[in-house]
């Protein structure tokens, strides 16, 4: 399993967190629930330091080398990402939890 973590600094861009949690809510998650080999993908923001990215977990290296949907928060942004890494899963785990499926969940749907 492979996860990758892309994280925009919004400083030079007219973007705020408050508008691209709009574009999620309106737009941005449902292209991505065909995504073959797509585990998990959450995106994540840091108000201090105006921060937005977004996480993905893979199935395996090669499922995230396919074709993915347009990528319209960097398009919005206006350039790519301003840090782009990529992790190799040495474990995972699930603990207890109340919320039995994770879609759905998150800021954006709190409106």
């Amino acid at each position: 399993m492979i996860v990758t973590i892309a994280w925009w600094d919004l400083t030079a861009s007219e973007q705020t967190i408050d508008s691209l949690r709009e574009y999620l809510r309106d737009e941005g998650v449902g292209p991505w629930t065909s995504v073959k080999g797509l585990r998990l993908k959450f995106w994540i923001s840091d108000r201090p330091g105006n921060r937005w990215g977004a996480v993905m977990l893979w199935e395996s290296a090669g499922a995230r080398e396919q074709p993915l949907p347009p990528h319209r928060a960097a398009e919005l942004i206006g350039y790519p990402p301003t840090e782009r890494v990529r992790f190799e899963v040495e474990a995972t785990v699930e603990g207890e939890y109340g919320e039995a499926a994770l879609s759905g969940l998150g800021l954006v749907y709190d409106i």
